[in-house]
């Protein structure tokens, strides 16, 4: 959906799906290609109901073999590259729980308005859940989050509430009107001069989250982790509890 912010037109993206706004590989699908489609304008990053995106699709996850989960994987690490480069400016309307893959999601976008929800809950907790993170989303997170706060926000793996989650650097501002405040933030990044904006982002960021030193060596050494038989099992815990 394109909606127009003063003069500049806009294009927003509504995550809706099942387990929370999931992402799964349908859901992935989408995302790139409306980012894809996007063309460089603004982009606004939300979810439906009351959730942003509560992570991965466990169910789907569970069911993959070795092969699917590489695909899986390989798809996830596209899509948080393809939106963290992303030329256009992005801000990420945090509407409630963003949590693990939907927290890295937010992490992607420039800028990131969380709703005052007290209910809402912020947090990379893949440590927790016995998830090794592939290296293109830990490069991201070390580029988005404060040194002094990754210890606390990957080792410890919890889940944070409005005010842990801006003293953590995990959202950049808290609002009771979050959509109001979002939209205002995405206008005045969208006021620069985009060429100027593009350039300066791809300077800051590269043109991919895959150029890492080792990327693929390290990428397949934690695949065998995602595929064993002590993740399924969790899997189907962390499912029972839900």
């Amino acid at each position: 959906m394109a909606a127009p912010v003063g003069e500049v037109r806009v294009i927003e993206i509504v995550m809706e799906g099942p387990g929370k706004n999931a992402l799964g590989t349908a859901m992935m699908d989408h995302l790139l290609e409306r980012i894809e489609q996007a063309g460089g304008h603004p982009l606004l990053l939300t979810g439906a109901g009351d959730a942003f995106s509560a992570g991965l699709n466990l169910k789907e996850v569970h069911a993959l073999d070795a092969a699917g989960m590489e695909a899986f994987l390989r798809k996830l690490e596209r899509l948080f590259s393809t939106l963290y480069t992303y030329p256009g400016p992005t801000v990420a309307l945090v509407n409630g729980h963003a949590i693990a893959g939907g927290c890295i999601l937010a992490l992607c976008c420039d800028h990131r308005v969380l709703k005052a929800d007290a209910g809402a809950r912020v947090g990379l907790n893949e440590v927790a859940l016995g998830l090794r993170f592939p290296p293109g989303v830990l490069r991201l997170v070390r580029e988005r989050l404060s040194p002094a706060h990754l210890c606390e926000v990957l080792l410890g793996a919890g889940l944070h509430g409005p005010e842990g989650a801006l003293r953590l650097g995990l959202v950049d501002e808290v609002s009771a009107d979050a959509a109001a405040v979002a939209r205002e933030r995405l206008a005045a990044l969208a006021a620069h001069p985009d060429q100027a904006y593009a350039a300066t982002k791809r300077a800051l960021r590269g043109r991919t989250l895959l150029d890492v030193p080792g990327y693929e060596e390290t990428f397949r050494g934690l695949l065998p982790s995602w595929s064993s038989d002590e993740l399924k099992q969790r899997i189907v815990s962390v499912l029972k509890r839900r």
